[in-house]
């Protein structure tokens, strides 16, 4: 292995290990001293530590650890080293987090903030955190690999799978102790409708953020120039098309590349420097696919 793989494996594991430290801070801090409930493993293991006092870390490393041998079994022993260094890191922050946090600091921050923003703040924080760890291919397993399961024996989605279970686990915190009132159980239900749809949408808007391509169209006289600067300077390849101007019946060419949407205003910046009256079209792509882009899985 050389030393550039070793710096970016090094790099990914330690990405992985922020955004789930992010995760249970957010569990640790917003979500469970509050008595409210998430989806996935982590929700199942709040239930119980609510019903029993059974730690969360020992259930969710208990329930991980028999879902990832059936994973093992069913899916092959590739399964995912990632997956499983995720599952044990979750577990060492899920277990010390709340001893090295202080519980003053969670009383000022959390609980005398409310429920409803705690919530929110909580799916953000943990969702920003799941989504840093899938950007590095990293999985916190739980019901990810029950939904792989199922997906393999019926033309399930993995992402209904997971929903419905979600819903489910979260729908189950109704029967948890409460204050005595119905008002107070459904009320812990919608929360974690909350914490769960928040987690969710910024899951997606990160992951999909990162991801996001444009299509650019450059007119302009100074072509070459601008398709050596994209290429020497930005780093992006570039096209020539060679087309006709049907008001001036004169012939032009047209600079066509694609970048990831955020360099867009960095991009324009470079393309205005060189000629200013350039005329640009910028469209949003649905995927690219090749070098420097995504990869199509086989």
């Amino acid at each position: 292995m050389t030393g550039r793989k070793i710096l970016s494996t090094i790099r990914s594991y330690g990405i992985i290990t922020v955004g789930l430290f992010l995760y249970t801070f957010a569990w640790t801090v917003f979500i469970i001293p509050n008595q409210m409930v998430g989806g996935g493993v982590t929700g199942i293991s709040a239930i119980i530590q609510y019903l029993t006092g059974f730690d969360v870390s020992y259930s969710y490393f208990i329930i991980n650890t028999v879902l990832l041998v059936i994973a093992m079994k069913v899916l092959g022993s590739g399964f995912g080293v990632k997956t499983i260094f995720a599952m044990l890191v979750s577990t060492i922050f899920l277990r010390f987090l709340p001893e090295l946090i202080s519980q003053d600091f969670i009383q000022e921050i959390s609980i005398e903030n409310g429920k409803l923003l705690c919530a929110m703040i909580g799916g953000a924080v943990s969702g920003f955190g799941v989504a840093l760890t899938f950007s590095q291919g990293g999985s916190s397993g739980g019901t990810d690999i029950v939904a792989l399961i199922i997906n393999k024996y019926r033309a399930i989605s993995p992402g209904k799978v997971i929903m419905t279970i979600d819903i489910l686990i979260i729908a189950s915190s109704l029967f948890l102790p409460s204050d005595g009132t119905w008002g107070g159980r459904i009320a812990t239900v919608l929360y974690g409708y909350v914490v769960s749809g928040i987690f969710s949408v910024t899951v997606d808007m990160v992951t999909s953020g990162t991801k996001q391509s444009i299509q650019v169209f450059i007119f302009s006289r100074k072509y070459a120039e601008i398709a050596d600067a994209i290429s020497t300077e930005f780093h992006r390849g570039t096209t020539l098309l060679k087309g006709i101007g049907w008001h001036t019946k004169q012939d032009i060419n047209v600079v066509v590349t694609i970048t990831r949407k955020h360099d867009t205003n960095a991009l324009l910046t470079l393309i205005r420097s060189i000629d200013p009256d350039a005329f640009i079209s910028v469209s949003s792509v649905m995927g690219v696919y090749g070098k420097g882009f995504e990869q199509v899985k086989k």
